[in-house]
């Protein structure tokens, strides 16, 4: 674990775990957080880039500490959780989609892929830091889950399938912790222009990637995604935000675009 502090980081500030915070939404949402006062703890694969968030927070005057990890590991995650005695805030964003292929000739592999890091990397991670988050006495889990959660389309139904596991996760949760001192939020992202998540999904074709987004003036970025998050947990104690839908105003459903060209 590598620790970026800053000069006065001997404040007291509460804790917070940022999933999949390499680049996107969990890079964004690292910084965000970390803005707001919190000491972000950053973990996903890429140590490298995981060292460049770290190196920005720290620039910025925040506190980050790094922790490469696979949150499909559970031996891991549960080595790691051993590593952070506070956890305030946990944001189970690690995800992914991979390929757009229509059920007929999707690859189960690619399923199987999607719903590791989607559900179980989220249920890993929850499951460890649980106890802490409990203690804390207002721990925040939050699920980055999708709008693909609740509307399936062509091409999507991994993905779809693997969001929907997600939303599951959260909303069984908070039934399961009622009366406890958590708060458990979902934040549903419609179309967001990320560098990576299209170019993933469709495995390095830069030209199908660009093509999602072709004529949408303005998708979200990941930014909007963390000031989102980062509003969430903030809220007062009492206040849970159960599920919050973002989508840039040009779409209005998962079908519906609008596009200048």
């Amino acid at each position: 674990m590598t620790d970026v502090r800053t000069a006065d980081a001997g404040r007291s500030a509460r804790t917070a775990v940022v999933t999949g915070a390499s680049s996107g939404i969990g890079a964004a949402t690292a910084r965000a957080l970390a803005r707001d006062g919190f000491e972000v703890v950053l973990t996903a694969r890429r140590s490298d880039r995981l060292e460049a968030v770290a190196k920005e927070i720290g620039d910025e005057g925040g506190t980050a500490r790094v922790f490469p990890l696979d949150v499909t590991d559970k031996e891991a995650v549960r080595a790691f959780a051993k590593q952070v005695p506070t956890c305030d805030v946990l944001v189970n964003n690690a995800g992914g989609a991979y390929g757009t292929e229509h059920i007929e000739h999707a690859d189960p592999g690619d399923w199987q892929s999607m719903f590791e890091v989607n559900v179980v990397g989220a249920l890993h991670m929850t499951q460890a830091l649980l106890p802490s988050l409990k203690a804390s006495g207002d721990g925040v889990v939050v699920v980055i889950s999708s709008t693909a959660s609740f509307t399936c389309y062509e091409g999507g139904g991994g993905y779809s399938a693997a969001k929907h596991g997600a939303h599951v996760l959260a909303e069984t949760l908070r039934l399961e912790v009622c009366g406890e001192p958590l708060r458990v939020v979902e934040v549903a992202p419609g179309m967001v222009h990320t560098e990576e998540f299209s170019l993933n999904r469709y495995r390095g074709d830069l030209d199908k990637a660009d093509a999602v987004y072709d004529g949408v003036a303005e998708p979200l970025v990941a930014e909007d995604v963390a000031d989102v998050v980062t509003w969430a947990v903030s809220r007062p104690s009492h206040v849970n935000i159960d599920l919050l839908v973002v989508r840039p105003r040009a779409q209005a459903a998962q079908h519906k675009v609008h596009r200048t060209s």
